[in-house]
């Protein structure tokens, strides 16, 4: 595999001390939780349309893997904590074991996995972070397929928990797609990137 590169908040913040690591890691927590406020409950099943995907991406992507997983995995402890950081302003350990709790560990696995494609440089070329970003719906689905199979008919596991996001996702997708690979473009530009 290819040596590791600097990911583009690195390259912004060239610092690396361990205060901005826990700034950036706590920041990048609250910017998901706040993405989960945009919450839109569907009638016919019990996982909500959110933004929590697109900042769980773009967090693995600015991030890199550790401190990438490392922030959603403090969000995910804000949330187990009671603070209203899941979808529609709600939290509690009880979201771990309802029906969207496989997507909730989804989240840090995807923001692991998009940021050791991001520390390879996948998040500086359109197809390349399309990829990136494609690994990382993958994983949220894997663990929130099979989890929420737990709770609705098996014969409706995907059609409740996958097929009515999918426009959406493809959307939040070719966004965060189109930003990382233009935002390095505007570090080349400034002469930034290293």
């Amino acid at each position: 595999m290819p040596a590791k590169t600097e990911t583009l908040t690195d390259a912004i913040f060239p610092a690396t001390t361990l205060w901005r690591d826990v700034a950036l890691i706590a920041a990048f927590s609250l910017m998901t939780g706040l993405a989960a406020q945009v919450s839109i409950p569907l009638p016919f099943t019990p996982v909500p349309i959110t933004g929590q995907t697109f900042a769980v991406l773009l967090t693995g992507a600015l991030l890199g893997s550790r401190r990438g997983a490392l922030s959603i995995l403090l969000y995910l402890g804000e949330g187990a904590a009671g603070l209203p950081v899941f979808a529609g302003g709600t939290g509690g350990f009880s979201r771990f074991i309802g029906p969207t709790g496989g997507y909730l560990i989804g989240f840090v696995v995807a923001a692991y996995l998009v940021g050791a494609l991001a520390e390879r440089g996948w998040d500086r070329r359109f197809w390349r972070a399309v990829v990136a970003m494609l690994v990382g719906e993958g994983a949220i689905y894997l663990f929130g397929l099979l989890w929420l199979a737990r709770f609705v008919p098996s014969g409706k596991v995907f059609s409740l928990g996958m097929l009515p996001f999918l426009p959406g996702d493809l959307i939040k997708l070719i966004l965060a797609a189109t930003a990382l690979p233009s935002a390095w473009a505007i570090l080349r530009r400034l002469g930034l990137e290293k």
